[in-house]
């Protein structure tokens, strides 16, 4: 399969699985899988939601706050066409966040984050004042950082221990399940990869300790089911924590369900994207890292053209997005920015061999 997908329709197909698994999940963000079920039965489709009780109500295909995360990545990534640090990421945190996005779009302790990037403390300062360590902020929005290090799995372990220092302490939980994200990631957008060997490069190269064992054991549970009903059930046994903040996005629980979706779809993205979005619980985030690794792997022929258009339309409306630009141009824009990566190793290269 992978060797059929050019190294550009991984990318396409990794923004893709993001932005509209983070659309297709919003509306039932949150929600009891019973209460979706009641709702839509499996929901496969892209509907309209609100957040935040702020009346304001998104059209169908509106990505949400993860997304706008990645996006800043991307912008930082394509502005520098290379790989980038915290410091470069935050600037583009201080020129294109709008003022009026949180409590719109954003979660009101990165309000917080960004009055902090203003201030002029170190960038890698910033996520040590997170209360909410091991939240998914940026294991679910990582993406860029396994998409310009592609085939590049320790730089982008790297990565994700600096630009992460954003939102979340150095070496904390938080990071570590980002590091399976970005790993995942720079596996799947090599020639030969298939779905075992993302997952092999995860046990490999993640830590074993707070991430393969817990990987392992619910990929264990796991592996013998091929049904959406079935999986939800089994991963609701091991997640269904209730009464703390936050109670549904903690970042083992959403990365453990993605690789286990992963895993049992095929990295099929159309798949990845129904079986996540009716899992319960942190709905848009689980779906934006199974459907983006799934995207990395197998690219965008399994995507239906018109969830494309609609998540571009949406994004068109969006009036505190950070950026208006297409799915498309966010994965040229990286695509051409890898490309520009590799340039510059082949010169550095070619000069140092010819000593």
């Amino acid at each position: 399969m992978s060797e059929k997908v050019s190294l550009k329709d991984k990318f396409y197909g990794c923004i893709a699985g993001v932005h509209i698994g983070s659309a297709m999940g919003a509306p039932v963000e949150g929600w009891d899988f019973e209460r979706t079920e009641e709702t839509y039965g499996i929901l496969d489709k892209l509907v309209s939601y609100e957040h935040f009780n702020n009346g304001w109500v998104r059209e169908a295909g509106t990505t949400e706050d993860g997304v706008e995360r990645q996006k800043l990545m991307i912008s930082a990534i394509i502005e520098k066409q290379d790989r980038v640090t915290a410091e470069e990421v935050r600037r583009q945190w201080i020129a294109k966040i709008k003022p009026e996005s949180a409590g719109m779009i954003s979660e009101p302790f990165e309000a917080v984050l960004l009055a902090m990037a203003k201030s002029g403390i170190p960038a890698r300062d910033i996520g040590k004042y997170c209360d909410y360590a091991g939240l998914n902020s940026f294991s679910r929005s990582c993406h860029p950082i396994g998409l310009i290090n592609a085939g590049d799995v320790e730089n982008a372990i790297n990565d994700v221990n600096e630009v992460g220092q954003l939102y979340q302490t150095s070496n904390g939980r938080g990071l570590k399940w980002a590091a399976v994200t970005a790993t995942a990631i720079a596996t799947a957008t090599k020639t030969n990869a298939t779905v075992d060997s993302v997952i092999g490069a995860i046990y490999n190269y993640c830590d074993p300790d707070v991430v393969v064992k817990e990987i392992d054991r619910e990929l264990k549970r796991t592996q013998n089911i091929t049904d959406i009903r079935e999986l939800r059930n089994i991963l609701y046994q091991s997640y269904s924590i209730r009464g703390i903040p936050y109670e549904v996005s903690y970042a083992n629980e959403v990365v453990t369900k993605a690789i286990c979706i992963f895993r049992m779809v095929n990295a099929n993205v159309k798949d990845a994207l129904i079986t996540a979005v009716n899992m319960g619980r942190d709905t848009d985030c689980v779906t934006a890292v199974a459907a983006g690794i799934s995207g990395a792997l197998s690219g965008t022929s399994s995507i239906p053209e018109e969830w494309i258009k609609q998540v571009d339309y949406a994004t068109s409306l969006h009036v505190v997005s950070n950026s208006h630009r297409t799915m498309k141009e966010h994965s040229e824009g990286l695509y051409q920015a890898y490309h520009s990566r590799l340039l510059k190793l082949k010169a550095y290269s070619e000069q140092m061999s010819a000593i």
